[in-house]
């Protein structure tokens, strides 16, 4: 089972402090990564830091601070070590019909999602290549998949991580760098919470077109980045994977 432990490597995680980021940094921690959790409230990422014990640490980051990328990058790399896993998953949700979202609505969500991804990623690469090591995971979504209504602006910003994940894997499996998306159905989340309050007929929906009939747990997607980032996919590289009990099939 050791080809699926992350012994000796440096996770830098967005969005690290609560829901699925903090699911993948409990599960990359139990793995054997050290992990660094990064986002815009320090309290959280404190409060996170109680849970996640002492191989753990944070940066206070706001992913659309593109310029700030690379101090970052410099920062965790100075104190914890070479960054050799980077997850992309800090975002935001706008639940508002497409006609009535604004282009600056639109925009604050892209940014937030695919260029503030981009800027890391475009930060931390690099030495990836040169080290000729790394794997880089961005979280899709369901909205990458298909059509879901009321939410246009972050359908657009997670169907552009599987443009990026596509390019970045064509330049950059050569140097051994990996890149592979994970396309979470409806897990237990503050956000998904947020998104079907007071809303049962879309919670009825959702949990309708899934196979198994029940929301997903944080971990069910921290333990798919694990293996994503471990050597047991040394040869797993472009793949969306859904971890969605079976909605993007479900009838």
């Amino acid at each position: 089972m050791e080809v699926f432990r992350l012994d000796g490597e440096t996770a830098l995680i967005t969005g690290g402090g609560t829901g699925l980021g903090l699911g993948i940094a409990r599960c990359m921690a139990a793995a054997g990564a050290r992990v660094v959790i990064a986002g815009r409230r320090e309290d959280v990422l404190q409060q996170a830091m109680e849970e996640l014990g002492d191989r753990a640490g944070y940066e206070v980051h706001d992913v659309t601070d593109f310029d700030a990328a690379p101090a970052l990058i410099g920062r965790v790399e100075q104190q914890y070590g070479p960054v050799s896993i980077l997850v992309n998953n800090a975002g935001i949700h706008l639940k508002k019909p497409a006609l009535e979202t604004t282009e600056a609505e639109l925009l604050q969500v892209f940014n937030t999602h695919v260029t503030g991804a981009f800027a890391l990623t475009r930060a931390v690469a690099p030495g990836m290549v040169e080290r000729r090591q790394g794997s880089i995971l961005f979280t899709a979504s369901m909205a990458s998949l298909f059509g879901i209504p009321k939410v246009v602006a972050y359908t657009a910003a997670k169907s552009a991580y599987l443009g990026l994940v596509n390019s970045l894997t064509s330049e950059l499996s050569a140097s051994n760098v990996r890149v592979n998306a994970i396309a979470p159905g409806w897990i237990d989340s503050d956000m998904m919470r947020a998104a079907v309050e007071n809303d049962p007929e879309r919670k009825a929906k959702i949990l309708g077109r899934t196979p198994m009939c029940r929301f997903g747990q944080p971990g069910d997607i921290g333990w798919a980045a694990v293996y994503l980032a471990s050597p047991a996919a040394a040869f797993v590289t472009g793949v969306v994977l859904p971890v969605d009990g079976g909605a993007a099939i479900g009838f």
